[in-house]
């Protein structure tokens, strides 16, 4: 039964891991990089459809996106999603190619996009403390309803207590690369 719970827990906080990897794809560097529009999605035969499944992202220089479209007509129809995607970016198509100039980001820029990662960080940090508080509670649950003993409970707790620590280690990592790469030129 522990180990459901510790199972349970280590899923729910990977998942917070990953959300925080997804958001900070989200706040960009100084550099084009394709994984910048993975979260744009496009409107495309009545459904949305992620931009990397209507065309081709690609890097035509150190702060330039190209986006080739597989249909002509998608083009207004992808510069929209692009900018209703509030990344910041205006993109301009010349014939069948979309580009996405990156604009330099100034020293204020970085440290109000550090600012913005450190939130993230600690939303991160503040769902995986709560997962944590779930997982003893349904230790406690069956403390309670006499389903294990009181060694199995501490156990159990110092076991949750380690991954939590494991993750909130992960996100701090992720935090101190993140900042890095923003504060490069």
């Amino acid at each position: 039964m522990i180990n459901d719970i510790k199972k349970d827990a280590e899923a729910r906080m990977q998942k917070s891991l990953t959300a925080l990897e997804t958001a900070f794809k989200k706040v960009r560097t100084g550099r084009a990089h394709p994984s910048l529009l993975d979260t744009v999605m496009v409107p495309y035969y009545g459904s949305d459809t992620p931009l990397s499944q209507v065309g081709n992202i690609g890097v035509e220089d150190g702060r330039t996106l190209v986006v080739t479209c597989w249909e002509k007509p998608m083009i207004p129809v992808i510069e929209k999603a692009i900018m209703k995607a509030d990344l910041g970016l205006n993109p301009s198509s010349t014939g069948d190619i979309i580009r996405i100039p990156l604009p330099a980001l100034t020293e204020e820029t970085r440290r109000n996009l550090i600012k913005v990662v450190r939130k993230e960080a600690e939303q991160g940090r503040v769902s995986i403390r709560n997962i944590r508080r779930d997982a003893n509670s349904d230790i406690k649950e069956l403390l309670k309803e006499k389903e294990i003993g009181e060694d199995e409970e501490r156990k159990g707790e110092e076991d949750v207590q380690k991954l939590t620590d494991k993750f909130v280690a992960s996100i701090e990592a992720l935090l101190s690369k993140k900042e890095t790469e923003l504060m490069e030129v």
